[in-house]
């Protein structure tokens, strides 16, 4: 059955992520910040949890509520692994705030490894 959809859900994951050692969630959800603020859509909240390694492993997670959804991002910082979230529906598309961060990491760390950048429309609905 021929569908349309009213969001988009583009996901990265990223190996060989090994930016400076000062470089932690908090500077990660501020380039979160950065690429929702140039973008159309609307932030209404931001949270980090940062992970030491004594109950999980070293790194962390981050994500800015948007008013049409997320950006979220999870860090094994000790394994070079990252993988970010954009969700986003109605008129917003997520696809400026993804390049925007890929932008940044690479120039973070020019080590990194995009080893999947996918898409995928969401909230399906019939066409009529």
């Amino acid at each position: 059955m021929p569908s349309k959809s009213r969001g988009k859900h583009i996901f990265l994951d990223c190996t060989e992520f090994f930016p400076t050692s000062s470089f932690d969630g908090n500077d990660m959800l501020e380039l979160m910040q950065r690429a929702v603020e140039k973008s159309n859509a609307k932030e209404v909240h931001a949270h980090v949890e940062l992970f030491d390694g004594s109950t999980s492993p070293p790194g962390f997670a981050a994500v800015v509520l948007l008013d049409e959804s997320h950006v979220s991002a999870h860090c094994y910082s000790d394994r070079g692994l990252l993988a970010i979230d954009a969700f986003t529906c109605g008129g917003t598309d997520p696809t400026s705030i993804v390049e925007e961060l890929k932008q940044a990491l690479y120039e973070l760390s020019p080590t990194t490894v995009l080893m999947q950048h996918k898409s995928a429309d969401r909230f399906l609905l019939p066409e009529v």
